[in-house]
């Protein structure tokens, strides 16, 4: 049987980019870094632009859309999102080239099959245009993606519980942030229920939730100013081992890097 494979192209505020699939095929979460940066890392999986059956974007912030355009419309990448995001990329500064027949409207809600995934859509909380997060289902695996989320209501987190694996925002530490250089408003706007998921929060949510199946948990999107990975493990982890859920043991915890891509995962 032919494996899933996982592997971040980047993750953070400089563009997020991630790739799941299998050893021939596969789909792109995002494409908020280069497109030349994009095919790159393709081809050392052994895959170019053809080989991708799609790319399913979160919502219309510049970086997870910047090179949305040339790989939708050179690349010919059907570029799935829902009708209020595509909007959003349309209006966007970062989108040079604007999309035309790549573009694909999904609900959420809907579970659609492309390719050998089934791909659900699903709202998170985050002020932008629209925002969603993705469940993508392969041979009874489930991997999940909830980045740039302000908190997890009742939805996200049904989808969540149900992961094998799974992205998940650990975005910020509290106390670097309100130390940090960011003024007030900006502090307050990350903190709010519609700005991004803390260290803190992820780890009280994996905690109380986790489920035998979850194998795997990367957290994505770390600021480059208000958090470290080591402070985001370590936060995570002990929230995972004040329930006895052991790191290492019952479940695998990664942080992703920014700028540079993750090893590949295969499942």
């Amino acid at each position: 049987m032919d494996r899933l494979r996982f592997q971040s192209f980047g993750s953070g505020s400089s563009g997020n980019c991630y790739f799941i699939g299998n050893a021939s095929t596969g789909l792109l979460i995002d494409a908020g870094i280069g497109v030349r940066t994009i095919r790159k890392n393709l081809r050392n999986l052994g895959l170019d632009f053809e080989n991708i059956w799609g790319v399913f974007v979160t919502h219309d912030h510049a970086d997870h859309i910047k090179a949305i355009g040339p790989v939708g419309e050179k690349h010919l990448v059907p570029v799935y999102s829902t009708r209020k995001v595509h909007e959003g990329i349309q209006r966007s500064y970062a989108v040079t080239e604007k999309l035309y027949s790549s573009k694909k409207y999904i609900e959420k809600g809907e579970t659609i099959q492309v390719g050998e995934f089934k791909v659900t859509a699903f709202p998170v909380s985050h002020d932008a245009t629209d925002s969603v997060g993705y469940t993508v289902e392969y041979k009874g695996k489930r991997f999940t993606f909830a980045t740039d989320i302000g908190f997890i209501d009742d939805i996200a987190a049904s989808h969540l519980e149900l992961a094998d694996y799974m992205v998940l925002e650990a975005n910020y530490d509290e106390q670097m942030l309100r130390q940090g250089p960011y003024p007030v408003h900006l502090q307050n706007r990350i903190i709010a229920d519609t700005g991004h998921l803390s260290n803190e929060q992820a780890g009280i949510f994996l905690a109380k939730n986790y489920n035998k199946r979850l194998k795997h948990v990367f957290l994505c999107h770390l600021s480059r100013e208000n958090n470290l990975p080591e402070v985001a493990y370590t936060t995570v982890q002990y929230h995972l081992e004040e329930q006895e859920i052991v790191v290492g043991k019952d479940l695998e915890l990664v942080t992703l890097d920014r700028l540079n891509p993750s090893e590949l995962y295969i499942f």
